[in-house]
C-alpha cells in the first residue's frame, strides 16, 4: 500500500540497502548545510487528488479559521524584551485548518501511520524512534491558504517540522526562511529585528511542487509563508512526532489551535 501513495523508486525508504543509505545520506547533508532537505514528487499525484477531493467537502463546515495577530515568538511579551523592541514586531496570520480527527480515512493519514515514514525520519535525523501523536486533532493537519492569507514569521516549538505540500498556488505562498537565527544559547534578539525589517541577505525564499516532502529545524529557523495571490489556495499538510507515545495537546492548546477539544 505505501507503493500506491509514494514513489519508492525514488524515495526508497522502505527498504534497507545502499540506495536508501544514500538517500538518508543526502538528506543528513542537506540539513546540515541549509537546515532542511525536500524530497520532490514524494507523495503520488493520486494519493494527492483522493486526499484533496476527501477534504474537498469540509473546508466550509469543519474547517478552524486560524486568525491572530502575533509576534515571532507568539507570546505577549518576552523577559528582558521592551514591548516596543522590533523583535516584538507583530504580523498576520490566517488559514484555514482540518483536523487529523477528519481525514482518517485519507492517503494523508495511512502516510502519517506507516512506521516507514517515521523510521525513515528518524534515521535520517537520528533522533532514536519517533511515534505518532495519540492527539487525532494534532497529529496531522491540512491546511488552506486562499489569496491575501499568510503563515507569518516564527519560530516552531519542535526540533524538526515535517510538511507535505498537497496544493501548490497560483503566485506567491512561498517558503521564506532564515536558517539558524538563534540558538539555545543565543536569542539574537537583534538578529531577529533585523530579519522582521526586510535587511537580512540570510534569509531565502523556497518554492516547491505538489507532493514534496519537506523537514526543516523550526525550533531556530525563523520561517513563514508568503502571502498567496491567485484563485487557487495552498494546501499542506503538516505532520507531527513525538519521541514517545502518547503524546497529547492540553485542551487549551487544542482549543487555540483549532478551536475545540477533543
Amino acid at each position: 500500500m505505501l507503493a500506491d501513495l509514494v514513489d519508492l523508486d525514488r524515495h526508497p525508504i522502505h527498504q534497507d540497502g545502499p540506495a536508501r543509505d544514500a538517500l538518508i545520506a543526502r538528506c543528513r547533508t542537506d540539513l546540515e548545510a541549509d537546515g532542511m532537505f525536500n524530497l520532490d514528487g514524494f507523495f503520488r499525484a493520486d494519493a494527492i487528488a483522493q486526499t484533496l477531493a476527501m477534504a474537498e467537502p469540509l473546508w466550509a463546515e469543519k474547517s478552524f479559521t486560524h486568525q491572530r495577530r502575533h509576534n515571532i515568538y507568539f507570546k505577549k511579551s518576552v523577559p528582558g524584551l521592551s514591548d516596543d523592541h522590533p523583535a516584538l514586531k507583530l504580523h498576520d496570520t490566517t488559514n484555514h485548518t482540518l483536523c487529523g480527527d477528519l481525514l482518517q480515512d485519507t492517503p494523508v493519514a495511512t502516510l502519517y501511520y506507516d512506521p516507514t515514514l517515521a523510521q525513515f525520519l528518524s534515521d535520517v535525523m537520528e533522533t532514536g524512534p519517533l511515534y505518532p501523536m495519540e492527539d487525532q486533532l494534532a497529529a496531522f493537519n491540512v491546511m488552506a491558504y486562499h489569496t491575501g492569507e499568510a503563515l507569518n514569521w516564527h519560530f516552531d516549538r519542535s526540533q524538526f517540522t515535517i510538511t507535505l505540500l498537497l496544493q501548490k498556488p497560483d503566485q506567491g505562498g512561498g517558503f521564506e526562511y532564515r536558517t539558524d537565527l538563534r540558538s539555545a544559547d543565543d536569542p539574537n534578539y537583534d538578529g531577529v529585528a533585523k530579519l522582521l525589517n526586510g535587511e537580512d541577505d540570510g534569509a531565502k525564499l523556497m518554492t516547491v511542487e505538489a507532493g514534496t516532502l519537506n523537514v526543516f529545524k523550526g525550533v531556530n529557523t525563523a520561517h513563514r509563508v508568503t502571502p498567496v495571490e491567485g484563485d487557487t489556495a495552498r494546501i499542506i499538510t503538516v505532520m507531527t512526532y513525538y519521541d514517545h507515545p502518547g503524546a497529547r495537546f492540553t485542551p487549551e492548546e487544542q482549543m487555540g489551535f483549532y478551536g475545540r477539544t477533543g
